[in-house]
């Protein structure tokens, strides 16, 4: 009975530990925990800590790599991303990776008001530079999705770098619309095989928010609704039809939509005006789909593309729940028929970018209010680097592992998860993270102290934690 359940922990999937031999060459991912045993016999250190890396101290002949395919759900908010061992059907990492849209565009929105208001008042003469601007060429994409677009691309270079990537996967389109339309665009057998209906529900569904759109019904059974009923010659255009909820459907039944709304005319203008409206989001998403989908082609991958129809179907037909890394692992016709995702931990990120251009803070009446910017690194470290300080002396012994605030003065701020310690001297630091722009919220196992006993050995030159060099 024990060894069957050794077996059955064996066999839970989880994400995996990217692993380099000592001349930098990609081997297969392993377990969290042999990679705790390398740590801890001196074998390997810490290459990198976001994704978890680790290098061997010997290097490897002729290493058989298994090839990994890297999988993409773009969206406005969240990007998920997968690798997949297409044999096995194994997920070795997991990520969803939020971005700063909003945030860029609320920055450019404030950066516009300053600057008009300047233009109001009467100052002295400044020469007009709208014309040292660039000119957008034909692949210009806003700010706000150019973000996005070069988080999920720097991503896909650092996997790239630390494991065997020879496919990419991108859900490239939302909706088909032309498949909705027109079934003979991309084949009958597609349209009206397996996958009919999933095109057109998943595009409703995001359309009318999951709710009924007469009653506003949510978490309940919703069916597809025709504003013009068929029997009085209606379409199944997209342009008519709505998601209802089984009673709003039954009682409108084949009446006219302003007569069943005669005494909602609220609700009646919104339907109204909602058909016809497209998604503004999905449009945005989808040009920072094909924007990405250009970018991907230029890393000398192969790229296959899916739509979100095709997204959903793989992952209700194989019974797993909604989540962005999930819906990154069932991406594209190559999924495999079984996905081993159990146990599986995604790694967090957030995209905060690299400070702000401002050369001082302003008041609120726009007048500078701090000095200018200084030298960004301070006895070699920045603002943002995650470091670890071990003080052995003082007020404030112990060891603080978080992000670092330095100070001119060589006096740092260390934020941790218990809160942030003030004074911590320089010299007890050591990097452990470069800032690199992004916030990272789930651990990996390999880095976790086992309860028995403690894997990791201590600090210093040879184990652990390497130093500057390898990070």
């Amino acid at each position: 009975m024990k060894t069957e359940a050794r077996e059955g922990k064996r066999d839970q999937s989880v994400s995996k530990v990217f692993v380099l031999d000592a001349n930098k060459q990609k081997l297969n991912p392993v377990h969290p925990g042999r990679a705790r045993i390398l740590l801890s016999a001196g074998k390997a250190a810490v290459y990198r800590r976001y994704p978890l890396t680790i290098i061997l101290k010997c290097a490897v002949e002729s290493p058989q790599v298994q090839p990994l395919r890297i999988k993409l759900d773009p969206g406005s908010k969240t990007t998920g991303i997968a690798i997949v061992n297409d044999v096995s059907g194994e997920v070795a990492f997991a990520a969803e990776l939020a971005h700063r849209g909003q945030t860029i565009k609320k920055s450019l929105d404030d950066k516009r008001a300053i600057r008009r208001s300047r233009r109001q008042r009467h100052t002295r003469y400044r020469k007009p530079r709208f014309d040292n601007r660039r000119n957008k060429d034909n692949g210009w994409v806003p700010p706000s999705l150019e973000s996005r677009v070069c988080n999920v691309v720097t991503w896909v270079k650092r996997l790239m770098r630390v494991c065997s990537i020879n496919a990419i996967s991108q859900e490239l389109v939302r909706f088909d619309m032309q498949a909705m339309e027109n079934a003979e665009v991309s084949g009958i057998e597609y349209q009206q095989g397996t996958l009919q209906g999933y095109e057109v529900r998943e595009y409703l569904l995001e359309k009318w928010h999951r709710s009924c759109g007469y009653c506003g019904t949510k978490d309940a059974p919703l069916q597809v609704e025709h504003v013009r009923p068929r029997a009085k010659l209606g379409t199944n255009r997209i342009s008519n039809l709505v998601l209802a909820c089984e009673p709003c459907n039954i009682k409108k039944g084949t009446q006219d939509i302003r007569v069943f709304l005669a005494d909602k005319p609220d609700v009646l203008k919104y339907i109204l005006a909602r058909v016809k409206a497209p998604l503004s989001d999905a449009a945005a998403v989808n040009t920072t789909r094909r924007a990405l989908f250009e970018r991907l082609k230029a890393l000398g991958v192969p790229v296959e593309c899916g739509t979100g129809g095709r997204t959903k179907f793989n992952r209700v037909t194989r019974g797993f729940e909604k989540t962005h890394w999930i819906d990154a692992a069932c991406v594209g016709a190559s999924t495999p028929a079984h996905l081993h995702v159990k146990g599986i931990a995604p790694q967090l990120i957030t995209a905060n970018g690299h400070g702000s251009r401002q050369m001082c803070r302003m008041d609120r009446y726009g007048f500078p209010r701090t000095g200018p910017k200084r030298a960004r690194q301070v006895r070699g470290f920045q603002t943002g680097d995650i470091v670890k300080a071990v003080v052995a002396s003082g007020k404030k012994v112990g060891t603080y592992v978080g992000r670092v605030a330095v100070r001119t003065t060589g006096s740092f701020n260390i934020t941790t998860k218990q809160g942030t310690v003030q004074g911590i001297s320089h010299r007890t630091c050591v990097s452990v993270h470069r800032c690199d722009g992004y916030s990272y919220g789930q651990e990996s196992p390999a880095l976790q102290t086992p309860r028995k006993e403690r894997l990791f050995p201590p600090m210093d030159k040879s184990h652990g934690f390497p130093g500057e060099g390898f990070l």
